[in-house]
């Protein structure tokens, strides 16, 4: 009897990772269309797939912390169910049998097949762990329909980073501390940490991440991963827990900028569940797709705008200040046209949360945010803010709770929805909207501006405006940074283009050095 096309794959792999002869297909930095192409040739099935990439987090994960949830049986029932169709010549969808890894706030309720596909979503909190979601996310339901095999949940911040400000980057009672695969003592950054992490370590082909205010652009940066932030209301919120529907957005965390497009393409689109958003940025979504603008010439006359003054402070002589500098000549000699030396008004009061009112609408929109989410579960151990409140009260020990504390659990309880403290705010950023980001760059004819890694995150979170992370260098501690592309909302096009120009310019990405040998 022929040897199955999974089991021969496994084989070579272990054999590759113990010396032996290479594998015809390379898991390691493995991309949506490798994988696709594996498929086709028969040398790989997308249960083998799931199966390496669980023996793989099975090797690896124990030192990371990336991974918070598998579901094991639904993967593999999902993936043999892509092997049948691919078997059967049937008419394939964009992601058909790629694994993917989710941010531990999606919803999962199952694929309602009898075969498994129901994760908890819990945003690492112990107080949400038997908690069901009556349908799965927005999101979810789009990946599920592009053909994605669900793996499992990935690890972040606790609460997305909104119970206190002493929790570490990357911390939650759930998932443990999340370490940075290139340097563990560095930070992973942010609250879409796991999804960075598991990304950058090769644990999954895709992983999905939610950001407020640079929780998909700084754990790309710190992680050598590329992450795109969509615009607010590309991707649906429905079924995610999220802190502000003003600046809460889903997008792809991935190891290429082609990966991430596809899979942006994949789950952006308007959904009734989060209609109003949905249906307002549904008119930026091109009616070809996103891969169209993969554009290897796509640096060729765009005008960037370098916001020198306000981010790119490094010291003389550094790496970053070498890199960048070789960054910008590459630019100039594919085409672009460099605006430097630019400068946001405000800029102080735009960091500053509580001066620009961030903070003050964050805290009451969270509340009704989570307490609607929680109302709309079909089981859940609690089912308010205050429950959660009451529960890390009961459970100091595991929540931590005389280290972390959860001031803005208890700050975001004390609000009433949107009064006239929450309209101020609004008032206030749509004022620094106006003038800032968006008066420079209608002032300047920019396509988008350049900042490094996530320094931007607050300019560009404060309006809902896109965003994409390349991997752009390696500090001299080894610690990966990125640039980062923003625009105007809808830009996602423009911005495609010049990220995805500038990556295969530049190449910088590399996998960082962990055990090869289990795989």
């Amino acid at each position: 009897m022929a040897m199955p096309p999974s089991l021969r794959l496994l084989l070579l792999l272990l054999a590759a990772g113990g010396g032996g002869v290479a594998a015809a297909f390379e898991l390691e930095e493995a991309t949506v269309d490798s994988i696709h192409r594996a498929f086709a040739a028969g040398e790989l099935t997308s249960r083998g797939l799931v199966e390496l990439y669980l023996r793989r987090i099975a090797s690896l994960d124990p030192a990371l912390h990336a991974v918070i949830e598998l579901d094991r049986d639904g993967a593999l029932a999902a993936a043999d169910r892509a092997d049948a169709a691919r078997a059967a010549a049937a008419a394939l969808p964009p992601l058909h049998g790629v694994p993917v890894l989710l941010k531990d706030n999606i919803a999962v309720a199952g694929d309602g097949g009898g075969s498994g596909g129901a994760l908890n979503a819990t945003a690492g909190s112990l107080a949400m762990v038997g908690s069901r979601p009556a349908r799965d996310a927005g999101v979810v339901e789009r990946l599920r329909r592009a053909g994605a095999v669900l793996l499992g949940t990935a690890s972040l911040s606790e609460w997305c980073n909104f119970r206190g400000p002493r929790i570490p980057a990357g911390w939650s009672p759930r998932g443990g501390q999340g370490r940075n695969p290139y340097v563990p003592s560095a930070t992973p950054c942010a609250s879409s940490s796991g999804s960075a992490i598991a990304a950058a370590a090769n644990l999954v082909a895709v992983t999905i991440g939610t950001e407020t205010d640079g929780s998909i652009m700084c754990p790309s940066s710190f992680n050598s991963v590329v992450g795109i932030k969509p615009t607010v209301g590309l991707t649906s919120r429905a079924g995610v827990i999220i802190i502000s529907p003003r600046m809460d957005t889903v997008g792809p965390i991935t190891r290429t900028v082609t990966d991430a497009v596809q899979v942006l393409e994949a789950i952006v689109g308007y959904d009734p569940r989060d209609a109003e958003a949905t249906h307002i940025a549904s008119k930026y979504i091109p009616e070809a797709g996103y891969r169209q603008f993969l554009n290897i010439d796509g640096l060729r006359g765009k005008r960037l705008g370098i916001l020198r003054k306000d981010f790119f402070h490094f010291p003389s002589g550094s790496v970053q200040e070498k890199v960048f500098s070789e960054h910008f000549d590459m630019m100039r000699t594919l085409g672009a046209i460099l605006v430097d030396n630019l400068e946001i008004p405000s800029m102080n009061v735009i960091n500053d949360p509580k001066q620009s009112g961030e903070r003050a609408l964050m805290l009451a929109e969270f509340k009704l945010s989570l307490n609607s989410y929680l109302s709309e579960l079909a089981t859940s151990p609690v089912r308010s803010l205050s429950d959660i409140i009451e529960f890390n009260n009961q459970h100091p020990i595991e929540e931590r709770m005389a280290e972390f504390g959860q001031d803005y659990l208890l700050q975001s309880e004390e609000t009433n929805g949107i009064g006239p403290t929450e309209e101020r705010a609004i008032a206030k950023l749509n004022k620094l909207c106006k003038k800032g980001l968006e008066k420079v760059m209608q002032d300047n004819q920019l396509d988008a501006i350049v900042a490094p890694g996530a320094s931007a995150h607050s300019l560009l979170a404060i309006g809902g405006y896109p965003a994409i992370t390349v991997p752009a260098g390696y500090a001299a501690n080894g610690v990966p940074f990125a640039i980062c592309f923003g625009g105007l909302k809808g830009s996602e096009p423009k911005l495609i283009e010049i990220a995805y120009s500038f990556e295969q310019a530049t190449n910088v990405r590399k996998p960082p050095s962990l055990q090869r040998s289990v795989i």
